[in-house]
């Protein structure tokens, strides 16, 4: 499915092959040597996507044919057999495609292999990214990837048992205020309190990714998420364990989420939500025209942007850039065609995923209906809270190994946050020795 396919790249769990340095190293001899590959050949260009995205791109394939008379081929590959292809190519010199989506965690360990993009990013283009993707899209100093599209989590409620009567008298003689969809950390917790019970849940907890807590992290105001901007670790710190009482404390303290917190991932969460047995979900954007038909959510959700902690409402981006290998033959081609999807990035908003990158293309359908998810998402990513993920080529390590194990733990009833967080600190520091 589609979504599984979205789902399980931007949750993190990802097997990212820990050879950055080497490939820099190769790069740098490499392409001295210059590539020959698909690039050069006059018969199209061909461009490497993971399979899961492949939908996005191929309306604008489609458009760029038909205005130019240049055929693209895709390539498609799994997420983990992308990102050793593109490891294979790029550091042998030799490339057999001319254009590469990538992943935003992949930037910073691709960005020797890559062409700077700067001369597409003009202040007209500049205007017209969210501003945390122009700072993913820059790695020392330049634009290695055009973003392509972009998601970010957003809340979901129940609208039937926000606007029931009942429901609304009851939570206003309880809490002492009205039942409405949540703009607060606090007004989140007391709604997911009243909606707990009678086999239902208020919302979820996620112990098994990372995503969800870093952008806690951000409403909670932390000014680095888990590195400085130049590298140094910063997870130890006041903010850090506002965030992660927070969310963990959803569960071990208020027992507002389903069993087993240590193990759910998106997927399980999702699942929970469309089955009824969570009044509240906070998830990817694209999910929302997803919904299944037979779901008890089906035509009851509404949408809105994450709570807001003591920064305000904040979001991690899940956005894939397009790039060009240096080693390409065709590079004048295909920074032609990155430049055609820029200017087409409308056209990813009516593929599966509903998804584009420009704030124009979202805009231009956020009014239309089942599109309602997209004002959430615009609002979500243009937050002043909201900030990329850390631009340093160990990151996936940090999240397997330091992450995710401390949320695993701080999810259960008894955990010492404190206490994990400072072995986090540890252990990332360790890491990036």
């Amino acid at each position: 499915m589609r979504i599984v396919s979205h789902v399980r790249r931007v949750q993190g769990r990802r097997r990212l092959v820990g050879a950055a340095v080497a490939l820099v190293a190769l790069v740098a001899t490499a392409c001295g040597a210059g590539g020959s590959g698909a690039g050069g050949s006059e018969a199209g260009l061909r461009v490497l996507v993971e399979a899961g995205g492949h939908a996005e791109l191929q309306p604008v394939a489609d458009a760029y044919e038909k205005e130019t008379g240049t055929k693209v081929t895709f390539v498609e590959l799994p997420y983990d057999g992308l990102y050793d292809r593109l490891s294979s190519e790029l550091s042998s010199g030799s490339v057999s495609f001319d254009v590469a989506a990538l992943d935003a965690i992949w930037l910073k360990s691709f960005a020797a292999a890559v062409k700077p993009l700067d001369g597409l990013f003009t202040d007209e283009v500049k205007a017209d990214l969210f501003p945390a993707l122009l700072t993913e899209a820059k790695v020392d100093g330049a634009y290695v990837g055009m973003p392509v599209w972009t998601n970010a989590e957003i809340l979901y409620y129940r609208k039937d048992l926000f606007d029931d009567p009942a429901n609304k008298s009851a939570f206003k003689a309880r809490f002492g205020y009205d039942l409405v969809p949540p703009k607060t950390w606090q007004q989140f917790s007391d709604a997911a309190q009243f909606f707990t019970g009678k086999g239902r849940y208020g919302t979820d907890v996620k112990g098994a990714v990372e995503t969800e807590y870093l952008a806690t992290l951000l409403q909670a105001g932390a000014t680095d998420m888990v590195l400085t901007g130049d590298g140094k670790v910063d997870l130890d710190n006041p903010a850090a364990l506002t965030a992660l009482d927070f969310y963990a404390g959803l569960n071990t303290k208020l027992k507002v989420s389903p069993p087993g917190a240590a193990q759910v991932d998106w997927a399980a969460a999702q699942n929970l939500y469309n089955q009824g047995k969570t009044a509240m979900l906070r998830f990817w954007a694209h999910a929302y025209t997803q919904i299944p038909a037979d779901s008890p959510a089906k035509g009851k959700t509404g949408v809105t942007v994450l709570p807001a902690g003591p920064a305000g409402t904040a979001a991690v981006p899940g956005a894939w850039y397009l790039s060009v290998p240096k080693a390409t033959g065709n590079a004048e081609g295909a920074e032609k065609f990155i430049e055609f999807a820029y200017q087409h990035n409308d056209l990813g908003v009516q593929t599966t995923l509903g998804l584009a990158a420009r704030k124009s293309a979202l805009q231009k359908y956020e009014k239309q209906p089942g599109h309602e998810n997209l004002t959430a998402l615009i609002a979500a990513l243009d937050a002043p809270a909201t900030a990329p993920r850390p631009a340093n080529a160990k990151w996936q390590q940090i999240v397997d190994t330091v992450l995710i194990p401390m949320l695993q733990k701080a999810v259960v009833p008894g955990a010492d946050n404190a206490a994990l967080l400072k072995e986090a600190q540890a252990k990332t520091e360790s890491l990036l020795k």
